[in-house]
């Protein structure tokens, strides 16, 4: 059981393509990433960041790296910022240089890492069902719980559009946007969950 609700933790949702940076039990901060590719997919699991570096020279890996305590992948910068919000990395998690140094500052050794890409971490863990705040959150940084009680959710598919959902299940538009906000509507990728309210 992945135990993270009495200290500092991450998270890190491939299907939303977001990191969550918690404080104990409470979210305070996301940011948009970018995941591993098809062929050389992100790793899900429980880890821990084992070491930091700050990069003071011009690099693939951007300004910051912290590795995990999967050998080989980490959580770094990007010299790409136009490959945010895509799968398109080796494995290791990338962000935008503001925001990874950012999150440098807040995480130490041994912070523990949790990657899931089923929409939901991994059921063992008691986890918040929180509406995951939009790419550039609002200065107060405050979360709202979920109204979607159905606890209903959509796949993705290839060709599928936020109005073709809501025709299929007779959805208004304006409440299916609402009840996912961190999805961008003009960007939806084949295999991205999406809640049905």
């Amino acid at each position: 059981m992945f135990r993270l609700l009495r200290s500092n933790h991450i998270e890190i949702d491939l299907i939303r393509r977001q990191l969550f940076f918690y404080q104990g039990n409470n979210p305070a901060r996301s940011y948009p990433i970018a995941i591993g590719k098809p062929a050389t997919p992100s790793p899900v699991g429980e880890w821990t960041i084992i070491n930091k570096k700050i990069l003071n020279y011009d690099s693939v890996f951007g300004s910051r790296w912290m590795g995990l305590s999967n050998p080989g992948y980490g959580i770094h910068g990007t010299n790409n910022p136009g490959s945010i919000g895509k799968a398109v990395s080796k494995g290791c998690i990338r962000m935008y240089n503001h925001d990874v140094e950012e999150l440098f500052n807040k995480v130490s050794i041994g912070t523990p890492v949790l990657i899931y890409n089923d929409g939901r971490p991994n059921k063992s863990y008691n986890y918040q069902n929180v509406n995951m705040p939009p790419d550039n959150p609002p200065a107060d940084n405050q979360y709202h719980h979920s109204n979607n009680n159905s606890g209903k959710t959509y796949q993705i598919k290839s060709g599928d559009t936020l109005w073709a959902i809501s025709q299929k299940f007779n959805i208004p538009l304006d409440e299916l946007i609402k009840a996912n906000p961190g999805v961008d509507p003009n960007n939806l990728f084949v295999g991205q969950i999406i809640y049905l309210p």
